[in-house]
């Protein structure tokens, strides 16, 4: 029976280097998604085994010295050096690690995707259809996700037939055992793939550009996110799609500014408007309404516009608009407006002093009081 040197074609005072370099080459040549014949699986096991004996220091000085891999001493002797404790932990407690549990399946769940979406105040009020075009991994349109070429199928593993892990012997101070490992062929699949799909690689699934259709209802916020289930990236192996959660951006609005389902916006008035009152018209979200503001309205009153704010996410009804009023005062007068304000003030009953209005509780001395408060 040949050597482990001899089954990897290297000398036996061969390099750890030159060593895991036959190796490759071998495991290249004769891997059984390469070389699917019965007579090369046997030898990928052989070198394959090969190697594992002559990379490992310890095993390789018990193999040079008895022609052994597994030495000559029994019990509690001298094959404990080339048998650590993580051996032991696996012999006994693999199955808690997923050892004996079969062959593990090609297909998995995919994995969950969050994109942003950005959009208008007004669809946030109103609702909208929101287009995403998004790079995900999809089915393998050419192979349905079977990762095999057309007329192809996988087959069953002639190194671990079909289980997914091969045993091997193990030294250890207990004596010889029996371990349990993935099996290298087919990776613990228990079925290799002699002719994956050239489409994908064997993977079953390809990326691509996708456009999907997004309902967003009235009333989301920024930082609501909404769950398009099974809508995320596909598996691998044509396995489930995971989900896809978008999450929504409203962008920052000219005129209104939100909070909660309340929406603020400030009209700024003439002094004369506010005094005599008036009717301002101001582009809502449902159209042209009317604001009216009562005479002798002073900065910082708002008015109420009832149920014209955001619709509720959860329940029923609207936040309202709140109007903010903010009266604006003339900073410059030619010489008729300043006589016509003067009058004014004299029919009112308010008299200047050194430039000052007296108060007597008219409309200007209220005026001026407001202002010098805030």
């Amino acid at each position: 029976m040949a050597t482990h040197y001899e089954v990897l074609g290297v000398s036996q005072d061969a390099t750890a280097e030159e060593i895991k370099k036959a190796y490759r080459k071998l495991a290249r040549k004769l891997h059984p998604d390469i070389n699917p014949g019965a007579e090369a699986a046997e030898e990928f096991k052989l070198v394959t085994r090969a190697y594992e004996v002559l990379s490992d220091p310890d095993k390789r000085n018990i193999y040079d010295q008895t022609g052994n891999e597994n030495g000559t001493s029994q019990g509690f002797g001298g094959g404990a050096g080339d048998f650590g404790f993580g051996d032991i932990f696996e012999q006994f407690f693999g199955a808690a690690s997923g050892a004996g549990q079969g062959p593990i399946p090609r297909t998995s769940r995919g994995r969950d995707a969050l994109i942003t979406a950005t959009i208008e105040l007004k669809d946030a009020v109103q609702g909208t259809v929101y287009p995403l075009d998004i790079e995900t991994a999809v089915t393998c349109p050419v192979c349905d996700g079977s990762c095999c070429e057309a007329g192809t199928q996988p087959e069953t593993c002639t190194i671990c037939r079909g289980r997914g892990q091969v045993q091997r012997p193990v030294r250890s101070f207990l004596g010889q055992m029996m371990t349990l490992e993935t099996c290298s062929a087919c990776r613990g699949h228990g079925t290799i793939i002699p002719s994956p799909c050239r489409e994908c690689q064997g993977q079953g699934r390809i990326r691509e550009r996708v456009t999907k259709q997004l309902k967003i209802p009235a009333g989301v916020s920024t930082g609501t996110r909404i769950r398009l289930d099974s809508q995320g990236e596909v598996g691998p192996g044509g396995g489930p799609a995971g989900d896809l959660y978008v999450e929504i951006d409203v962008k920052r609005h000219a005129v209104f500014e939100r909070e909660g389902n309340d929406l603020h916006a400030e009209v700024t008035l003439p002094m004369t408007a506010a005094s005599l009152g008036t009717t301002v018209k101001l582009d809502t979200f449902d159209g042209s309404k009317d604001v009216t503001v009562d005479p002798g309205t002073q900065t910082g009153h708002t008015v109420r516009l009832p149920d014209l704010g955001v619709p509720r996410l959860r329940g029923s009804g609207r936040g309202n608009i709140v109007v903010h009023i903010n009266v604006e005062t003339p900073t410059k007068l030619d010489d008729e407006q300043r006589e016509l304000l003067e009058k004014l003030a004299a029919l009112r009953g308010e008299e200047f002093a050194e430039g000052r209005v007296e108060n007597r509780g008219g409309f200007f001395s209220r005026l001026k009081d407001h202002l010098n408060s805030r």
